[in-house]
């Protein structure tokens, strides 16, 4: 590993130079990338405070001979000198180096903030892959870091990765309901798409925020160990069947398409598609025909991600329920298929965790459970403004208060739809706003009329 280890270091350091070089005309500033990756490494050692000898060895080697003058010296005496103690704080803030790209990148829209980020995470990610399994804490550290550089991009108007040079509108999460599944679904490959586009495109979703974090998470720890492979290094299996609990219309399906496109870029799907599928899609009506209704669907999804909505059902019918027979295919297929397919089962929180718990074979396969929350009034307001831009409406200041008023009076249990409650809003007040101009003549509208909805369109859904 310390080789590959080498290799991003080299490219950090050859690459920054470059861009600073370039920046100031022709000065040699290769020493201070030197030291800027050797403070970035240190800190990512520091994240969990282990400094363990593989990664001191490694910084002398790769780094530390790098600097002038060089740093020679043993781990023990590394480690005994604490040199590496407290340097996690450089993370918790842009340093002096990418403070000056991201500011003249404002200045003439450049991206060479974005190549900074690209290259330091690389560094960041061989670093955690020095040891067999990274630590939690050291995950942590990726992904904190990684919101801060694109915070701070954001600050200064910089584009992130990932996105074009107009920053693209914020994407809706759980606006869109889900279309019947067909009982073998049409599989349409998506083209493959960089790892920061799909990124930018999981940031942008409205709210989410700890879902997104662990969707972050589970990617740093693939990529790292993605790394370990290149090199034959032994690797920890990683597993990409996941629990999604929550009520509907919270962005479940969509964080699954972007997830499964996600595996691809990372090579650990070939195809990155999302299937959609629940109960009536995997369980037929008969005896023996259970099973292979059930693997059809599972053959569609290979190379991709199949969803299992309410996928507790499967095992709501008792002992003589053909839902069993659908559970013990899927498991046995997770097990036959696991180089090329993601599962992920979705519904109810305490559903999913009984479902979970009945089969210890989908115990064992589905060892990592993400939880989607309710979205607030402001989310679901941000969600109904994207929903009615996307048809070209939007609300007045009348209408925004009625639609808070709205969203605020519907009870928040068990089954409330979110996203879908908020189209269903919409879609209501469409209809009262051409109620409303229908009494008025063509030569009295204008397109400022047509397009805005007011609180006098706002009600409740039934």
């Amino acid at each position: 590993m310390a080789e590959a280890f080498h290799d991003k270091a080299s490219d950090f350091i050859g690459a920054i130079t470059e861009i600073l070089d370039e920046l100031s005309g022709g000065a040699d500033h290769r020493a201070e990338c030197v030291i800027e990756a050797s403070n970035l490494v240190a800190a990512f050692i520091d994240a969990d405070g282990r400094h363990t000898a593989d990664e001191l060895s490694t910084w002398v080697s790769s780094i530390g001979t790098r600097l002038t003058p060089p740093m020679i010296v043993t781990p023990a005496t590394l480690r005994s000198d604490d040199t590496f103690g407290g340097r996690k704080e450089w993370l918790e803030q842009p340093s002096t180096l990418f403070d000056l790209l991201v500011k003249a990148d404002s200045n003439d829209t450049g991206r060479r903030a974005n190549r900074y980020y690209a290259l330091a995470l690389d560094l960041a990610h061989a670093t955690a892959a020095l040891d067999l399994m990274p630590s939690p804490a050291e995950v942590t550290a990726i992904d904190r870091y990684r919101t801060m550089l694109l915070t701070s991009m954001d600050q200064h108007g910089v584009p992130r990765p990932g996105q074009p040079d107009a920053p693209a509108p914020a994407t809706k999460a759980g606006a869109t309901a889900g279309a019947e599944p067909a009982p073998v679904p049409e599989v349409e490959l998506p083209p493959e798409r960089p790892i920061e586009e799909l990124l930018a495109e999981l940031d942008a979703l409205i709210g989410l925020d700890h879902v997104k974090e662990e969707v972050r998470r589970l990617t740093s720890l693939l990529r790292i160990q993605e790394l370990r492979a290149e090199r034959d290094l032994p690797t920890i299996d990683t597993s990409k069947h996941l629990v999604f609990s929550g009520n509907p219309g919270t962005g479940k399906t969509t964080v699954a398409r972007l997830l499964s496109q996600i595996f691809r870029s990372l090579g650990v799907v070939t195809s990155g598609h999302l299937v959609e599928t629940d109960r009536s899609g995997l369980v037929a009506g008969f005896v023996g025909q259970t099973a292979t209704q059930t693997r059809k669907v599972l053959d569609s999804a290979i190379g991709g991600t199949l969803l299992i909505d309410e996928a507790y059902a499967l095992a709501r019918g008792g002992e003589n329920d053909f839902g069993l027979e659908a559970v013990d295919t899927i498991v046995k297929f997770m097990e036959d298929h696991r180089d090329d397919l993601s599962v992920v089962a979705a519904g109810y929180p305490t559903e999913m965790q009984e479902l979970i718990d009945s089969n210890p074979g989908l115990k064992s396969r589905f060892t990592r459970t993400i939880h989607f929350p309710d979205y607030d009034t402001d989310e679901l307001v941000g969600i109904f403004g994207l929903i009615a831009g996307g048809k070209e409406y939007h609300l007045d200041e009348s209408g925004t208060a009625a639609l808070q008023a709205v969203i605020d009076a519907e009870p928040r249990g068990r089954g409330f739809g979110n996203g879908r409650f908020v189209r269903n809003v919409f879609e209501a007040a469409v209809g009262h706003h051409a109620l409303r101009l229908a009494e008025l003549g063509d030569d009295e509208l204008t397109d400022e009329m047509l397009s805005t909805l007011t609180g006098d369109d706002i009600h409740p859904v039934d």
